[in-house]
């Protein structure tokens, strides 16, 4: 069972940063890639980013240039940098670990096996 621990959320201002990090339990042999996702209240699941173990990284088109997101070598600790913070970014970020093979750029809920339990953002205005 693999463990996934978000931190890093919190309360900013419209135009501020934060940086996410979620790290995992133990070392799990197959992790190949990480993703985040948010979701807003009232509002469906969104995927944000994905990052695989090679380094390759993709976001959702709506956020690229705005997030970043990054690993250190092993996919222990995901990071997700949140720059130019904006109200609609507001909502809870999630953590997912996923295995296996080259899965797309955003590869989309179910293809994740384990989720953390998230951590929430709120940005005002």
């Amino acid at each position: 069972q693999v463990q996934l621990v978000e931190s890093g959320g919190g309360s900013v201002q419209a135009g501020g940063s934060l940086r996410l990090s979620c790290t995992t339990s133990t070392y799990t042999t197959g992790l190949n890639f990480m993703g985040w996702f948010r979701q807003a209240s009232g509002k469906e699941r969104e995927e944000v980013a994905t990052i695989y173990l090679s380094g390759a990284s993709f976001y959702a088109a709506s956020l690229k240039g705005r997030f970043t997101i990054s690993h250190d070598n092993a996919l222990n600790t995901v990071y997700l940098q949140m720059n130019s913070l904006k109200p609609e970014d507001t909502a809870m970020y999630y953590c997912a670990a996923g295995f296996g093979g080259w899965s797309g750029p955003l590869p989309g809920p179910n293809r994740y096996a384990y989720w953390g339990q998230g951590t929430q953002v709120t940005v005002s205005s």
